[in-house]
């Protein structure tokens, strides 16, 4: 994060960083003091927009097309890093380039509807960087097509060799304190720790030996499609820890239906969520100030977490819960303390092997990879090249949100985050404080679009979807452009993701597509 200060060119796209990572942003805004070019990609005016030198206000779901674009002025100024492409690269080649070729300045100009005079200007900034960073966060992923969106920021990356550096990078921010650690630990259906798929026999069988038990040699279901057996009566039972899909998921009604059509609900959590209050059982466990350990955060930096109050009436360390559901499953895990259980992370993947809590303690955190108890850990990744040898180009082409806007749902809905709110609300609401600068929710819209539905802000409103509807003030504001409208999803009143379609995935990662929806505004 520290590098972040030294970008000359910052590309953020699809991150309202000034309100979800306000202190990254911040870094941002120092690297701008200090003569960086800011670009920003987004539909919305953002806060961090009055920093940027390049605000491109795309439709929602056209980033491929976008970045498309970028791209081909890239290619066509001669502004690619041939040496890096040559040496580091594979996949550049006719194909690919005869599919970027495609995307004129003028025809991702019609598609994204930013002037192509914005997408020549961001283009030549990003590709004469030389310490170039690109940062997203959901606004690129949760599409249909999110994984075409992440190759081709990675492609844009590749193209003028902003990898494996210091100060460059694709860099995609984590939304919460500890996602990156979840996710090196296996928190995915396909993975074991550390990346290691679960189809591959060799690493099937090292985690065998290392648990002493037989495990399964397929993948597992995606959220989404647990929720989807559990209508459809194969999956009978759900642990839900530490998240709150009936008002974080798409499509409330789907996903509160398929809850209640289980057999079998467990949630562990601080505080009685919406989802806890459909459980057979809760379990309370506890907050982050409450137990030992370790978090890893967006730069994977790991770092100590230290008790510093006891748990409160019967609540119990997470994980105390897990070891001892485990036990009366038959699987007796036998660890005395939660260093024990790092010491088994570093067994289990080898880029943190080299890691322990004194270390820890003594560098104030390591990132990783850390290999050996003498590697200084890695400040930045593929400086010396790709796990795969060589890194790919992957062509992609613009593919259309699965709404899109037509006479009966005209305007399109895109969700967030607040400064102040946090995700479902569900330790923010409770605080007074919080409550009283950002206690109501709203639907922001276009001024002009205002004045034609003959609303103002304060006014109720109706919006309506496909899959349900919801009254909601209005805020009338020049954020948005005309068409679009924002409801930020924390709000249990007025939640979004009544709004949000659940079909609508990538069918790759399966993430639904969040940020796109179609609806029709009305006067309440």
């Amino acid at each position: 994060m520290a590098e972040i200060e030294n970008n000359d060119v910052l590309f953020v796209i699809g991150s309202n960083t000034k309100e979800n990572h306000p202190i990254i942003a911040q870094r941002m805004i120092k690297a701008v003091r200090r003569g960086a070019t800011l670009i920003i990609a987004d539909p919305r005016r953002v806060p961090l927009v009055r920093h940027a030198g390049i605000w491109m206000q795309h439709r929602p779901g056209t980033d491929v097309a976008l970045l498309n674009g970028m791209m081909h002025v890239i290619l066509a100024e001669g502004l690619t890093d041939r040496a890096f492409i040559d040496e580091r690269t594979e996949g550049f080649d006719e194909a690919f380039r005869k599919t970027v070729e495609e995307y004129t300045p003028e025809a991702a100009s019609k598609i994204t509807g930013v002037p192509k005079e914005k997408i020549i200007a961001a283009a030549r900034a990003y590709g004469k960087g030389k310490r170039a960073g690109i940062y997203y966060t959901m606004g690129i992923t949760q599409h249909s097509h999110g994984t075409d969106n992440v190759y081709a920021i990675a492609n844009l990356a590749l193209m003028t060799g902003n990898l494996g550096k210091e100060s460059a990078g694709v860099n995609p921010l984590r939304g919460q304190n500890n996602v990156q650690g979840s996710s090196d630990m296996g928190c995915a259906p396909n993975v074991y720790p550390g990346y290691q798929r679960v189809t591959v026999p060799m690493v099937k069988e090292r985690f065998e030996e290392l648990w002493g038990v037989k495990l399964a040699d397929r993948d597992g279901l995606m959220a989404n499609e647990m929720l989807d057996g559990a209508l459809a009566g194969k999956v009978k039972a759900l642990y839900i820890m530490g998240e709150n899909p009936v008002l974080s998921d798409p499509d409330t009604g789907h996903t509160t239906k398929a809850l209640k059509a289980l057999d079998f609900l467990i949630v562990q959590d601080i505080f009685l969520t919406e989802t806890a209050e459909l459980a057979h059982v809760v379990l309370p466990g506890t907050s982050f100030a409450e137990k030992v350990g370790t978090f890893t955060n967006t730069e994977r930096r790991v770092q100590r977490v230290r008790r510093v109050v006891d748990a409160p009436g019967q609540a119990r360390k997470d994980s105390l819960i897990i070891m001892e559901i485990s036990l009366r499953l038959g699987y007796e895990m036998h660890y005395h303390h939660t260093e024990e259980i790092f010491h088994e992370i570093g067994r289990a993947w080898p880029a943190m092997a080299g890691m322990s809590y004194s270390r820890i303690d003594e560098e104030g955190g390591l990132q990783w990879p850390c290999p050996t108890p003498d590697h200084p850990g890695t400040q930045f990744l593929f400086k010396g090249g790709f796990p795969r040898g060589k890194a790919r180009f992957t062509n992609v082409k613009y593919r259309p949100p699965v709404e899109v806007p037509d006479e009966e749902y005209p305007f399109v809905l895109t969700t967030g985050r607040l400064l102040f709110q946090y995700h479902t609300g569900g330790m923010t609401r409770r605080e007074k404080a919080i409550e009283a600068v950002a206690g109501r929710p709203y639907v922001e819209i276009n001024r002009q679009d205002a004045k034609a539905l003959g609303v103002a802000s304060g006014d109720k409103v109706k919006v309506t979807s496909r899959r349900g509807s919801i009254t909601i003030p209005v805020h009338a504001s020049l954020r948005p452009d005309r068409g679009v409208v924002f409801i930020p999803f924390h709000y249990r009143e007025a939640a979004a993701n009544v709004l949000t379609s659940s079909t609508a995935v990538d069918p790759i990662c399966k993430i639904p597509e969040l940020k796109v929806a179609t609806v029709r505004v009305e006067k309440s």
